[in-house]
C-alpha cells in the first residue's frame, strides 16, 4: 500500500510538472503590441544573431507590434513600418501609445468630451496605456492621467479591449 501511495504521489508530481511546463508554451496571439525594455536593441534582418543589424533602437519604451516568432526572436514594426527582429529579453509586455496627427491632443478627465480637460499632448509623445473601452483610452504622461479617442493613438488595435 505504501509504494501505491509513492506510486501515485510521483505521478502527481510528474503531471504537475508537465503542466506547468505546457502552460509556459503557450502563444500569446499574433499580431499584438509590446514596447522594448532596453535602452538599446539591436533590430536584425533574420532571427539570430548572426544576422546583421538593421537598425538600432535607442528609446527604452518605445511601442512595438509583433508580427511574428521564431524560438525566442520576435519580429517587430515600428509605427513607421520599419521591421526587424529582436531578442524577447529586449521586449517588455508594457503597453505604450503613440499621439497621432498634426495637432496637439486634448486627454480628458473621463471618456466624454464634456468632462473637461487636463492637458494636450503633442504628437509623437509616448504615454503609457492603462485601458480601453470602445473608442476611448485611458493613458499616462508626466502624472498627467486622462482619457483620448482610441483614433489619436498608434499602439492599440481599433476594437481591442484593454484593462490593465
Amino acid at each position: 500500500m505504501k509504494r501505491l501511495k509513492i506510486f501515485f504521489f510521483i505521478c502527481s508530481t510528474l503531471l504537475c510538472i508537465h503542466s506547468v511546463a505546457f502552460a509556459k508554451e503557450e502563444k500569446l496571439p499574433l499580431p499584438r503590441f509590446a514596447s522594448l525594455k532596453s535602452s538599446e536593441a539591436n533590430a536584425r534582418t533574420g532571427p539570430n544573431v548572426r544576422y546583421p543589424v538593421r537598425w538600432v533602437f535607442v528609446r527604452r519604451g518605445e511601442p512595438v507590434e509583433i508580427t511574428a516568432e521564431f524560438e525566442q526572436w520576435r519580429k517587430i514594426r515600428d509605427k513607421e513600418g520599419d521591421d526587424g527582429w529582436v531578442h524577447e529579453s529586449m521586449l517588455s509586455g508594457k503597453r505604450v501609445v503613440i499621439i497621432t496627427g498634426e495637432k496637439p491632443q486634448v486627454i480628458y478627465r473621463k471618456p466624454d468630451f464634456s468632462s473637461g480637460g487636463v492637458v494636450k499632448l503633442d504628437p509623437e509623445v509616448r504615454a503609457e496605456l492603462h485601458s480601453c473601452h470602445k473608442e476611448w483610452c485611458r493613458i499616462e504622461d508626466s502624472g498627467y492621467k486622462g482619457w483620448i479617442e482610441r483614433s489619436h493613438l498608434w499602439g492599440v488595435y481599433p476594437q481591442e479591449e484593454i484593462d490593465q
